[in-house]
């Protein structure tokens, strides 16, 4: 019999039957698992169950390809924000994506800790600002997970590693802002955080409208990449989330 006992965020929760629910929550050890909660529609459980929670997850499966049970304990919950439209938003996204575009059953340890760094500043950061950059973060890194990573190192065009300005939307790849003149409608803004060539970027806070122009990258990405016919409709509750984020600093 296959188990499992570890720290999970819950990432998505489906009603299954008349009181149990379907689980999809990611781990460090395993990635994402999927588990039927019995009872998990119950008045108990349901607080328990939100995505964004942190639970301690124990799963048994009499083989690996067999839907396992699932019991689970609240570790640390997200619950509050959610009264918060723009918290709301952004958990909503985070884990939607993250259930619906990484394999099962395939170990992703650092995704796991940056999700979790996530959810953590999104409850604590002091403004949207900051714990928007860590979304946007963990966009890339997903998409570097999933075999779609970006290449900001240098210009596609020239090979250069100065001056870099802009994003290819077909290439993913860094274009500087000599080999974009002309051409600067059809690229995406480079923030200068992102810039390798940027003597501070290390230091430097980027602005609302940097972190904006990052998830614009990231958006264009994700959307071209991972979201298909299945998922396609997680396209809208991103640009909810974008929406509030504009809104929130106008």
């Amino acid at each position: 019999m296959a188990s499992l006992i570890a720290d999970a965020i819950v990432c998505a929760v489906r009603a299954h039957g008349e009181h149990g629910a379907i689980l999809r929550a990611l781990t460090h050890e395993a990635g994402l698992v999927a588990g039927y909660v019995r009872g998990g529609r119950s008045r108990r459980l349901r607080p328990v169950l939100v995505p964004g929670n942190l639970v301690a997850l124990e799963l048994r499966a009499r083989s690996e390809e067999q839907l396992g049970g699932a019991t689970v304990e609240l570790q640390t919950s997200r619950a509050p924000l959610l009264a918060e439209p723009l918290a709301a938003a952004a958990i909503d996204w985070v884990t939607s994506l993250t259930a619906a575009t990484l394999p099962e059953g395939q170990p992703y340890p650092a995704l796991y800790a940056v999700l979790a760094a996530v959810l953590e500043a999104i409850g604590v950061a002091p403004s949207a600002r900051q714990w928007a950059l860590a979304l946007g973060r963990y966009e890339l890194l997903l998409l570097a997970e999933l075999g779609f990573g970006l290449d900001l190192g240098e210009c596609v065009a020239t090979g250069v590693r100065e001056d870099l300005a802009f994003v290819s939307p077909k290439s993913g790849r860094a274009v500087s802002a000599a080999a974009a003149a002309g051409y600067e409608k059809r690229l995406l803004r480079l923030p200068p955080f992102l810039r390798h060539d940027h003597a501070d970027a290390a230091e430097s806070e980027p602005t609302m409208t940097d972190v904006l122009d990052f998830l614009t990258i990231t958006g264009h990405f994700i959307d071209r990449d991972l979201l298909d016919g299945r998922n396609r409709d997680l396209a809208g509750v991103r640009q909810r989330l974008i929406d509030r984020l504009k809104r929130a600093v106008a």
